[in-house]
């Protein structure tokens, strides 16, 4: 009877340990996310959506309401709240919030608004006539063109200054990159967080034959941090208008 006891107290114990261990590990793991993310328990945050850039004015393209879907999940399991907003109607300050900022900056004015700040070494062709660069990216040197539904590229990034909360950037060429990205991030987060800790990174994706797989297959181009946050020169002046800026006035 006596071993009948101690068998019993000793599965109990080992139960309450194993569960403890398995509490603290969850605990562990819920924090390190809620701070990559910078989303404590019970904090706001904020969604930005752009608007169709093909459709009319107040039209949300599918895939970036599948992107908001994604983000809106990842917000949840830290246990906080999302505020979706249009990106004419977002006005607060950078870093009050954690945010999250879906769209081009063709489409997206708050889009635009980070990249003129924070990745001025990115340029992104918006002019809507069809062309070999419509869409295309300048990272530095490199350009990167878009062959729709073959090979299409997206900035997926994290930013942050100081102790401010971080503002996540997904700029992509076309919408399905767009949640592509979201979900490269909801799915390697964790990864991300090892090697970036809590600090700011740029990473170019490439979308593989979206027509096909749709925003299924992603692969990582590289780390683009620097030369996204390294200021672009300016272009130079062409001839033409550096003679008629040096061509003396008639009498």
């Amino acid at each position: 009877m006596r071993n009948i006891v101690l068998g019993v107290i000793a599965a109990g114990i080992s139960a309450a340990l194993g569960w403890l261990t398995r509490t603290y590990l969850w605990k562990r793991k819920l924090r390190r996310k809620q701070a990559f993310f910078g989303l404590p328990e019970n904090s706001e945050s904020l969604l930005v959506v752009n608007r169709d850039a093909g459709g009319t004015e107040l039209a949300v393209h599918r895939y970036d309401v599948f992107a908001l879907l994604e983000l809106s999940a990842l917000i949840k399991g830290c246990g906080a709240n999302a505020q979706v907003v249009t990106q004419d109607a977002a006005q607060q300050g950078f870093g009050e919030r954690t945010e999250f900022c879906v769209g081009g900056p063709g489409s997206n004015r708050r889009m635009l608004a980070h990249m003129s700040v924070m990745l001025p070494g990115v340029r992104v062709n918006v002019d809507p006539e069809p062309g070999p660069d419509r869409g295309a990216f300048q990272i530095g040197s490199e350009r990167y063109r878009m062959e729709a539904g073959v090979t299409e590229y997206v900035l997926l990034a994290r930013i942050t200054a100081g102790p401010s909360r971080p503002v996540f950037l997904f700029c992509g060429q076309r919408a399905i990159t767009n949640q592509a990205a979201t979900r490269y991030l909801a799915r390697n987060h964790e990864r991300l967080a090892r090697k970036h800790g809590n600090g700011s990174f740029v990473l170019l994706l490439k979308v593989v034959n979206s027509q096909a797989y749709g925003p299924d297959v992603v692969e990582l181009v590289a780390d683009v941090t620097r030369a996204a946050q390294t200021p672009l020169p300016s272009p130079e002046p062409s001839a033409d208008s550096a003679s008629s800026t040096t061509r003396p006035a008639r009498s």
